[in-house]
């Protein structure tokens, strides 16, 4: 009683023969598998997008109000809009709101007279974007 081994030109040619391509199961199993991969990180995807668009409406936030206090201090007044830290040097151009993608969407808040540098002209106490989305944090974008 001895085993047989059969030889392996043998069992390759079978191989061979059956199998020119992937099974409809196999294929669909890979399917799944891409589809379940694609469901995790899509999300993870966007939420990270989102995170980056959080950090620079942060950062230009940061900018505008620094430069608004740099041309009140200088000018002994608060700018009247924007565009006119860019015409004083102040700024190169006035930053896009990530949140929103645009540059004149962003919430001017005026000061009130009384407080005012100079009371003749009040101008741009502070700004904040001009979206109306809720950010990562649960606060609106427009209360930052």
């Amino acid at each position: 009683m001895g085993l047989r081994i059969q030889s392996g030109r043998g069992v390759r040619q079978g191989l061979r023969a059956g199998s020119s391509g992937f099974t409809l199961i196999e294929l669909m199993i890979v399917m799944s598998i891409v589809t379940i991969l694609t469901s995790i990180a899509l999300p993870m995807y966007q939420k990270s997008i989102l995170r980056a668009k959080e950090n620079v409406l942060k950062s230009n936030l940061f900018t505008l109000r620094m430069v608004i206090d740099e041309y009140t201090y200088d000018k002994q007044k608060a700018p009247q809009s924007l565009q006119d830290l860019v015409t004083e040097g102040y700024l190169h151009k006035v930053p896009v709101d990530p949140i929103t993608n645009s540059d004149a969407q962003w919430r001017i808040i005026m000061e009130e007279a009384m407080t005012s540098v100079s009371q003749t002209e009040p101008g741009i106490f502070d700004v904040r974007s001009g979206s109306d989305k809720m950010g990562l944090d649960g606060t609106s974008y427009s209360e930052w």
